[in-house]
């Protein structure tokens, strides 16, 4: 499929965004405000999450087969609405695709990071595999050389999101003992001075906020990813002159590859807005 520039014929088709499960809907959500006119086609791969405890080979994998079943549904962009896939397999789905922009949340993360930082420091919040793979170091090192970043995988953060346990003295005791050792270091341990910018770079992170926030107080910028990667495919689609030019609202239709419930349930803790089983189709990749 290739994509002229500025060709009219393709403005009304839908974005195309996958996740491994509900996480991604925080960045369709910010699409939604930003874009409210776009149409939107989710996949959420339920069925093989989570992605982040997955290897890079398999992690390209699933990320090439979710993306060909939005892409046979005719999309005009595809998102990567996952941090994992992001930081290691967004080469592999551009090179599959060479004619449909792929996004992903990793690079624009990174940039607001740089930019947010007065110091350099940077920490970033993950999970293993996104962490292991070091592709929001390797990114902000790329735009700020002089950048000191620390990274932590945060694994329990995201059955705490889903299970919609997002504050109380649990949520916030599992996030001070992720993130103390960061920005509340032991005297005489020797660390550097701590962040002054934090990247939460899994998109379940946001849900979880406001308890990281009592954590961390308020000297430090936390950088959200799925709003500033909304920010990023609103550029991309007017560069390309894609943006629809509708007036009404756009279409939102969800896939899940497993437990349509549960995805319903979930998801519309994530959007803030119900999503009925019945607007969910049941896949298989």
């Amino acid at each position: 499929m290739q994509i002229e520039s500025g060709c009219d014929s393709r403005r009304d088709l839908p974005i195309g965004m996958f996740d491994s499960g509900v996480g991604g809907l925080t960045v369709l959500k910010a699409l939604r405000r930003r874009m409210p006119c776009e149409s939107i086609l989710y996949l959420g791969d339920t069925a093989r999450l989570p992605y982040g405890t997955k290897s890079a080979e398999t992690v390209t994998r699933y990320a090439l087969q979710a993306s060909a079943r939005l892409v046979e549904r005719d999309i005009k962009l595809l998102v990567v609405a996952c941090n994992t896939v992001s930081a290691t397999a967004l080469e592999p789905l551009r090179n599959a695709y060479p004619g449909i922009p792929v996004i992903g949340v990793v690079q624009p993360g990174a940039q607001a990071s740089c930019r947010a930082s007065a110091t350099g420091r940077i920490a970033v919040i993950a999970t293993e595999s996104t962490i292991r793979g070091r592709a929001y170091e390797r990114a902000i090192h790329a735009i700020r050389p002089d950048a000191q970043t620390t990274g932590a995988p945060c694994p329990l953060f995201v059955p705490l999101a889903e299970e919609g346990w997002l504050d109380g003295p649990l949520v916030e005791g599992i996030a001070a003992r992720y993130l103390n050792p960061i920005f509340h270091p032991a005297s005489g341990s020797g660390r550097p001075e701590t962040p002054d910018c934090l990247v939460l770079g899994c998109t379940h992170f946001p849900l979880l906020a406001g308890a990281i926030r009592n954590v961390i107080g308020d000297g430090v910028t936390i950088v959200d990813s799925a709003a500033i990667t909304a920010k990023a495919v609103e550029a991309e689609l007017r560069a390309r002159g894609l943006e629809r030019r509708a007036t009404e609202c756009g279409e939102t239709r969800f896939m899940a590859t497993d437990d349509v419930p549960r995805f319903s349930r979930t998801g519309g803790l994530f959007l803030g807005t119900p999503v009925a089983p019945d607007e969910v189709e049941l896949v298989d990749l």
